[in-house]
């Protein structure tokens, strides 16, 4: 009897513990998801010229382009005439037209607050001080959130961080009295600190490469009671590149860059190239931009079978054109390189790339493209070597896009 009520004290008392354990814990989580929804801002409040009313958080104001993000539909982007008022909790930047550079020094002296619009005036309240008096709105070039701004003028992406580009894959066979193959593709990727277009650059750093490979196959066969021969010819051209750019201003920078390539076609085994110079973007709107570049650089050409003295070592210089257009139903890319060599004039060569992508579905598109290479040099051979190289291209692009 004495060890039965013994017992049952004994289990009593060890639920009760399990049970002020458990209550703690309760309350420790719900305390923590109250203190949670307390601190979590209200949303901000967006009425549209129509008196409808949405509640969300507002994003960010791009040269009169307003994202405001809703629950419930997501990203919206309207300008600011649909706009009939906007109230913010979390504190932004104003970036008005009058506003020269963009650097860390001006942005550091912008006014930050939280926002209120009404009547396409824009009044910032700024944290312990008086409102600033009202702006229109059409006067604001960027509007974006402090963190946002901290982020960009402040830290850098990784190594890995803040890339964007694309990558193009394509391939064709063809199976008959010959058989044919080819196979084609490519990677440009371009990282631009700061990575938003907003703000002065810093420095770009770019990779790229394109490569196109081809077989055609003649099985051997007999005529006449003699064995003709297979017959192979195969094609195979490869560009590869990298580049970094150092800014002095929004427009003029330093670069060193190498250059890869090889081209069967012409019998070149190797071309590598070393070297730097100055660029400038003369052209940069949010629709274009284009870049002229010019280089001083070591080259060196190897030859494949090459003739004793067809190798080269050359200096010379790179002169180039990039140019970049982006419309709502296509991208188009144009590169130009003229490669003169001082000590050789006799060995310079061109090139040319062309390139359209269309969009598909999210981030797949299509593209079309050319490339079309000169080489003013190539050893003699049999057959004889042509100097110009042309490829045209077809294929599935994927766009890669920065989440920094």
């Amino acid at each position: 009897m004495i060890l039965r009520t013994g017992l049952r004290q004994f289990f009593t008392h060890k639920a009760t513990s399990l049970l002020l354990v458990v209550c703690s814990l309760a309350m420790t989580v719900m305390g923590g998801k109250m203190a949670a929804a307390q601190s979590k801002p209200a949303p901000d409040v967006l009425v549209l010229s129509n008196g409808d009313t949405l509640h969300g958080r507002f994003v960010s104001n791009v040269l009169g382009t307003v994202t405001f993000h809703s629950d419930v539909l997501g990203d919206i982007s309207l300008t600011w005439d649909k706009i009939k008022e906007l109230r913010t909790n979390e504190e932004f930047a104003v970036v008005d037209n009058d506003l020269k550079g963009k650097g860390r020094k001006q942005m550091s002296q912008v006014p930050t607050g939280t926002l209120e619009v009404k009547d396409q005036q824009l009044t910032l309240h700024p944290a312990g001080a008086a409102a600033i008096a009202p702006v229109p709105v059409a006067s604001t070039e960027f509007i974006v959130d402090t963190e946002t701004l901290d982020k960009q003028l402040n830290h850098r992406p990784g190594i890995l961080a803040g890339w964007s580009g694309s990558a193009t894959a394509g391939a064709g066979t063809v199976t008959a009295t010959q058989n044919q193959y080819t196979f084609s593709g490519g990677v440009g990727l371009v990282r631009v600190v700061p990575t938003v277009s907003w703000l002065d650059p810093r420095d770009r750093t770019s990779i790229g490469f394109t490569g196109s490979f081809g077989k055609i196959t003649e099985p051997a066969y007999l005529s006449a009671g003699t064995l003709v021969p297979a017959v192979e010819t195969k094609t195979a051209i490869y560009h590869a590149e990298a580049e970094r750019d150092q800014y002095f201003s929004p427009r003029l920078y330093a670069l060193a860059q190498t250059a890869f390539d090889h081209n069967y076609a012409q019998n070149l085994d190797l071309q590598q190239i070393y070297g730097g110079g100055l660029g400038w973007t003369f052209l940069k709107t949010p629709r274009q931009e284009a870049d002229l570049k010019g280089t001083v650089q070591y080259e060196k050409q190897l030859f494949l079978d090459a003739a004793p003295g067809s190798n080269q070592n050359l200096v010379g210089s790179t002169i180039g054109l990039n140019y970049m257009l982006h419309l709502k139903l296509v991208t188009y890319s144009q590169s130009l390189s003229y490669i003169p060599a001082y000590n050789n004039l006799h060995a310079y060569s061109a090139t040319e790339t062309n390139m359209f992508t269309f969009p598909a579905y999210k981030n797949l598109g299509f593209s079309i493209g050319t490339l079309d290479s000169y080489l003013n040099n190539p050893p003699a051979s049999l057959p004889p070597t042509q100097r110009n190289s042309f490829q045209f291209t077809m294929g599935l692009t994927y766009a890669i896009k920065s989440k920094y």
